[in-house]
């Protein structure tokens, strides 16, 4: 009410008999004294209730004159754009699409790392995700399709058992595989199923498509906004030739598979850490890759890093003695460009020896032995 009442004593010093304005000739000394109080009262008021008052439209407009620059260098700068729903390029899930996807919680309540199942009461993630072993207050959320939404398809269990590598070095990131033993089976639903892993003789190419999930960063040090649904992202695999010339020779070892564009902007973030790196032949979707680490998240020429499940057949089969997961050999077809990669202190593609058969092999060892 109290705009209305200044404007009315306003009008009365500002306004002449005749309707016509007289702002600009105030002749009255008196009145031009009165106009200047008049001005400082309702900048006082104006100011306190700003300050004061939970008024929405007033700290909204004040936000707005505020954040001005902000929000124009958020427009213009390539190196900005706006926040969006994507885990560094990638996009919101179909819920129920990665099924073998699982959410760890520790006993803050909230997400830190993915995983995958492998079966029914196993889980595969990273080491670095638990590195003490300690079960104690993790959960594993299977089903889940939002950190914040409902989630109706969801069942979560508890950890009963954790393995981690016994060579899992935490300066190299070599070995970073471990396993989670649930506190009791779950039952298979279409939002609640295993994923095949990557055979020991699996051969990968550069270029193979790969999927990876989570709920990590959108990108470096920007959370995933509300509601925080799973996210995917495609990401082509970089042979291991091309991921040493971007890393250093004696970062990448032969227990990791790269992935990424050259030019970046897909990749996983933190908070990805332990979830699956997937892709699909023959109908089936294969993990080849769990999210290990990198340098930054979605930077040129800096592909995310992954463990290779496939250097975890045999170790994993010693964990697991019943039941064991379903390993699926994945074939790239055609030729490997990354064996063209070169760079300074890499040494030269090792010689391909055609295939034999076991009994060519036992004949040829025999004739050597003569």
């Amino acid at each position: 009410m109290f705009q209305e009442f200044f404007f009315s004593v306003f009008q009365s010093l500002t306004r002449s008999s005749n309707g016509k304005s007289k702002f600009l000739c105030v002749r009255s000394f008196p009145s031009f004294i009165i106009f200047c109080c008049f001005c400082f009262v309702y900048c006082s008021i104006i100011i306190y209730r700003t300050q004061t008052e939970t008024n929405y439209e007033m700290r909204l407009v004040l936000q707005l004159l505020l954040s001005r620059s902000t929000l124009l260098g958020s427009v213009h700068n390539p190196k900005s754009p706006p926040l969006n729903t994507r885990i560094v390029g990638g996009q919101v899930a179909p819920e129920g699409s990665w099924p073998w996807q699982v959410s760890l919680h520790g006993s803050a309540g909230t997400h830190f790392c993915g995983g995958s199942l492998i079966n029914n009461e196993w889980v595969l993630t990273a080491v670095h995700c638990v590195p003490s072993a300690n079960p104690n207050g993790l959960v594993v959320y299977l089903g889940r399709q939002s950190q914040q939404g409902s989630n109706p398809n969801e069942v979560s269990r508890t950890v009963t058992q954790i393995i981690n590598h016994p060579n899992y070095s935490a300066v190299t990131n070599n070995n970073d595989i471990s396993l989670l033993k649930l506190s009791s089976p779950v039952t298979f639903t279409n939002f609640i199923m295993p994923v095949c892993l990557a055979a020991s003789d699996s051969t990968i190419y550069a270029g193979t498509g790969a999927w990876v999930t989570g709920w990590g960063n959108i990108g470096s040090g920007v959370p995933l906004p509300s509601p925080q649904n799973l996210m995917e992202v495609e990401v082509p695999i970089v042979g291991n030739r091309q991921c040493k010339c971007d890393y250093g020779i004696n970062t990448i070892t032969n227990n990791m598979i790269c992935a990424g564009l050259r030019t970046g902007g897909k990749d996983s973030c933190q908070g990805d850490s332990g979830g699956p790196l997937t892709s699909k032949q023959a109908g089936r979707w294969i993990q080849e890759g769990i999210v290990s680490f990198g340098n930054g998240c979605a930077l040129p020429n800096f592909p995310g890093v992954y463990t290779r499940v496939q250097q975890y057949q045999t170790w994993i089969n010693s964990q697991i003695t019943s039941n064991q997961p379903g390993f699926i050999t994945f074939t790239s077809t055609g030729t490997d460009s990354d064996l063209n990669v070169t760079c300074p202190g890499l040494p030269p593609p090792p010689t391909t020896v055609p295939p034999t058969t076991t009994a060519k092999r036992e004949y040829l060892s025999r004739l050597r032995r003569k």
